[in-house]
C-alpha cells in the first residue's frame, strides 16, 4: 500500500506557479482562489480563501499568497487604486489551523520574519537574461536563507504587467534599440508553459515553492519524530 502524500491547500493560488513547485515537492495540491482559475492544473475549488468551505486542519500544509497590490511599487503611481490588505486576516486563519503554513508576497509587505528568494538563486532566466523576481516567504518552519546570484548574465529579464521586459529599458539613454522579450522567453525563464501572460505577471516561478515545500517536507518529518 503506497503512503499517503501530504496534502496542501493553495489559498489565493491563481493560474498554479506555487501548485506546481508544491506537487513537485511531493504534494497533493488542492487550490483555492475567489476567481475561477481555467488554467489551474490540479484539484480547484472557487471560493473567498478567507472563508475556505473546508476545514484547513485537515492539510499539511497551507500556502496562502494574498494579493500583493497594497504592497507593490505600483501603489505610488498617481492613478493607483486603494487595495485592502489582507495578509494580516490571512495570518490569523493560518495561525488558527495548528498546521504548517506559508504567507507569499512582494518585497515590502509587511510579513513576519520572511525569507527572500531570487530567481538567480535556482539558475532561472534565459540564455543572456537573468530572472531576478524577489519574493518574501513567512512561515512558521524553518527556511534557510539564500544568496541571490545577480550579474551572472548581462540582462535582467521581467514578467510583469502582461508583459515580458528587458530591463536594460530602465537604464535611460544607453538602452536605446535594447528589444524585449517574447511571451515564449518569460514561460521559459518562470518555469511556467500553461499560463497567458497574464497569468504568468501574476505567478512565482514553481522552483521558489518546491524550495519551501522541501523545507516543509522536512519540518513534518521532524514533527512525526517528536
Amino acid at each position: 500500500m503506497k503512503p499517503r502524500r501530504p496534502r496542501a491547500i493553495d489559498l489565493y493560488c491563481g493560474a498554479g506557479g506555487v501548485a506546481l513547485g508544491l506537487a513537485r515537492a511531493g504534494f497533493e495540491v488542492v487550490g483555492c482562489d475567489l476567481l475561477r482559475q481555467p488554467h489551474y492544473p490540479f484539484q480547484f475549488v472557487q471560493a473567498d480563501a478567507l472563508r475556505p468551505p473546508f476545514d484547513l486542519s485537515r492539510f499539511d500544509l497551507i500556502w496562502a499568497s494574498p494579493p500583493c497590490q497594497a504592497h507593490t511599487a505600483m501603489r505610488r503611481m498617481h492613478n493607483a487604486k486603494k487595495h485592502v490588505d489582507l495578509i494580516a486576516p490571512t495570518r490569523e486563519l493560518l495561525r488558527a489551523s495548528g498546521q504548517l503554513y506559508v504567507i507569499e508576497n512582494v518585497e515590502g509587505a509587511p510579513l513576519v520574519n520572511p525569507v527572500m528568494l531570487c530567481g538567480t538563486m535556482f539558475g532561472l532566466g534565459i540564455d543572456g537574461a537573468e530572472l531576478r523576481r524577489h519574493r518574501l516567504f513567512e512561515t512558521n518552519f524553518p527556511l534557510q536563507k539564500l544568496a541571490c546570484a545577480h550579474g551572472a548574465e548581462p540582462a535582467v529579464i521581467g514578467v510583469y504587467g502582461g508583459h515580458v521586459r528587458n530591463r536594460k529599458r530602465r537604464e535611460g539613454s544607453h538602452a536605446r534599440g535594447v528589444a524585449d522579450f517574447s511571451p515564449d522567453d518569460g514561460r521559459k525563464a518562470m518555469g511556467i508553459d500553461h499560463m497567458t501572460l497574464a497569468e504568468l505577471s501574476e505567478a512565482i516561478p514553481p522552483a521558489y515553492a518546491e524550495y519551501v515545500g522541501l523545507a516543509a517536507r522536512q519540518a513534518m518529518m521532524l514533527r512525526r519524530a517528536a
